[in-house]
């Protein structure tokens, strides 16, 4: 996987993983979609570029990569990736490296309305935070640095998560 697809994949999973508690969001579907990604000051393609860039895969190419979401509890949908979320997830305060023992994280802020967090791995580390609108829609955002081999960089991305539905259908809950 090249750098640019590790990277945001790692903070796509990173963003639609973090259910926070501060203010009880909904469990059930929720789309995640992103608009601002920058990597190394550079702005990168939003979430309508890397959903059309999927549409054009050789059919077993888009198969396997589909599985490979699904068998983290992602699907893509309209307007970006598509998460179910248990009630249990959503009752949880973990933040989403519980399957990285190589990971820490800590929630730094913790309100109503407004909830802040900094995490660190063994190739990126960073902070963000996560502003509520309502228990069906929120806005976070994520900046780190990253390391892949002796290269170094930055990153931030936006992520937008609105509630669709209480029945998450064929889709397991995120991991």
């Amino acid at each position: 996987m090249t750098q640019l697809p590790r990277l945001a994949a790692f903070a796509l999973l990173f963003l639609t993983l973090m259910p926070a508690h501060a203010q009880q969001i909904l469990p059930g579907l929720w789309e995640f979609s992103s608009g601002d990604i920058q990597v190394d000051g550079q702005q990168m393609p939003g979430m309508d570029a890397m959903l059309a860039q999927m549409e054009n895969l050789p059919a077993d190419q888009r198969r396997m990569m589909e599985e490979m979401l699904a068998a983290q509890g992602v699907k893509l949908g309209g307007k970006g990736v598509q998460i179910c979320l248990s009630k249990a997830q959503v009752e949880s305060d973990e933040l989403p490296f519980q399957d990285d023992p190589a990971c820490t994280q800590e929630i730094t802020e913790r309100g109503d309305k407004l909830w802040k967090f900094r995490f660190e791995c063994p190739d990126a580390r960073g902070q963000g935070e996560t502003r509520f609108i309502s228990d069906k829609e929120f806005v976070s955002t994520v900046e780190s640095e990253y390391r892949q081999g002796t290269e170094t960089g930055t990153s931030r991305i936006e992520s937008h998560a609105r509630w669709i539905a209480d029945d998450c259908g064929a889709l397991k809950p995120a991991r």
